[in-house]
């Protein structure tokens, strides 16, 4: 299992180019699902999660070509079964995404619940229920959802008990080729949600109102093929941007799209960074300063996201002052701060909340990351750090960060990958 290892207390400074949005680029190559047409689909980040949607795609027979540049040409004509194997959905929850397309474009699909996970701890109930609700025949047994539709979906009213980005992502596919309007009520406004309502718009769909609480989509007979390019990851700038901040470095992140960042931006000038903005590019520098510490909660957009939290957490443990972090969308999501306070952060959990006293300096130590989230920030923590930190299981980091010690090392940091 491969390792980083860093050698920290080096303030960050360049620039770097930011990756297209992975929970934007995998509804969006999911969504090839609903036309036998070809779509092409650029700027894709190299990850292992996209790697895993082709291959998903692939064991179903879905014919894809990867370009050179950032792209892929996904054909779904060639489809031969609609069964998604848990040996791959459990390696990636973004599988779920295929259920909707597949039961709307073929009539029926069979995908493994994700990651074996228990359906009523999770929204997963909540696509299943706004599927039936159009007229899907759907059962769980042995693990997997067997989902039927003897005609074509119809559309429904579904009100969302809970906000989730997937599925109101998986209704609004199924929902363009139903018959007749389908509105989702409390939809999540993601910008990745608007993103995939503009790749399906490109493809001949009926959608408004992405962005808000309430989208309505009017089904169409059929979608046709399309050229599309992903948004860049918003969750990958800042976690860069926090970065540099927490290092007290200087940096320019290119490509990527300040007017979705809003939130994460206002913390780090209240962190004491002084930012400018382009129109696709994004300037900071902490003049050497120490960070200030600040206080979030997170919620679904456009408030603070939940997975900016452990990385703000990281610079919190280096910042002038206390900081209090609370999470309100995902529980279980402080497993960093034990690893943290090994390298002598001062941390306590209490409830759903962090109390952060900064210090001036970590120490480096060995630490294992237990998410995605979590890996950013450990590594942030590293770059903070004296002498030397490693960061174990760092798979985690792969899914979500194309190339994250190359960028790193292109702003100065020291560090390398060691295989295992």
């Amino acid at each position: 299992m491969d390792k980083l290892e860093i050698h920290g207390g080096i303030p960050l400074k360049g620039e770097i180019r930011i990756a297209g949005a992975k929970n934007s680029a995998l509804p969006i190559m999911a969504s090839t699902l609903l036309t036998t047409d070809t779509v092409k689909v650029g700027n894709l980040p190299h990850l292992y999660d996209i790697t895993t949607m082709l291959e998903l795609l692939g064991c179903m027979g879905v014919e894809s070509i990867v370009g050179e540049k950032l792209g892929v040409e996904i054909n779904s004509g060639t489809i031969r079964h609609f069964n998604a194997p848990y040996e791959l959905v459990k390696t990636m929850r973004a599988s779920i995404l295929v259920l909707g397309p597949m039961l709307a474009h073929f009539g029926e699909a069979e995908v493994a619940l994700p990651g074996g996970c228990a359906i009523g701890s999770r929204p997963v109930n909540l696509h299943l229920a706004a599927l039936k609700k159009m007229g899907a025949d759907i059962t769980v047994e042995n693990g997997y959802i067997k989902a039927r539709t003897k005609n074509r979906l119809k559309g429904a009213h579904i009100f969302m008990d809970l906000v989730t980005v997937t599925g109101t992502e998986n209704v609004m596919m199924a929902a363009c080729l139903a018959d007749g309007v389908t509105i989702i009520e409390n939809a999540a406004r993601e910008p990745e949600v608007v993103d995939l309502a503009c790749c399906l718009r490109s493809m001949g769909a009926d959608i408004s109102g992405e962005g808000t609480d309430t989208i309505t989509v009017r089904g169409v007979e059929r979608l046709h093929g399309s050229e599309y390019s992903v948004m860049p990851d918003r969750i990958e700038t800042g976690t860069y941007l926090i970065a540099v901040a927490a290092t007290r470095g200087k940096i320019k992140v290119k490509d990527t799209r300040p007017n979705i960042l809003e939130a994460v931006l206002s913390k780090l000038e209240e962190a004491g960074a002084h930012i400018d903005i382009g129109k696709d590019w994004i300037a900071l520098d902490m003049k050497g300063n120490r960070p200030k510490a600040v206080s979030l909660t997170t919620a679904p957009y456009p408030a603070f996201p939940t997975d900016m939290q452990a990385q703000f957490t990281a610079l919190n443990a280096v910042a002038e002052g206390i900081g209090m972090i609370t999470e309100t969308v995902f529980e279980n999501r402080f497993m960093h701060v034990h690893e943290m306070n090994r390298m002598g952060a001062d941390m306590k959990v209490e409830g759903n909340t962090v109390v952060v006293n900064g210090k001036e300096i970590l120490k480096g130590a060995p630490v294992m990351a237990t998410d995605l989230r979590a890996s950013a920030s450990l590594i942030i923590a590293g770059l903070m750090s004296e002498n030397q930190t490693t960061v174990d299981r760092i798979y985690h980091i792969d899914r979500g960060y194309e190339c994250i010690e190359e960028k790193l090392q292109l702003l100065g940091a020291k560090i390398k990958r060691l295989p295992s």
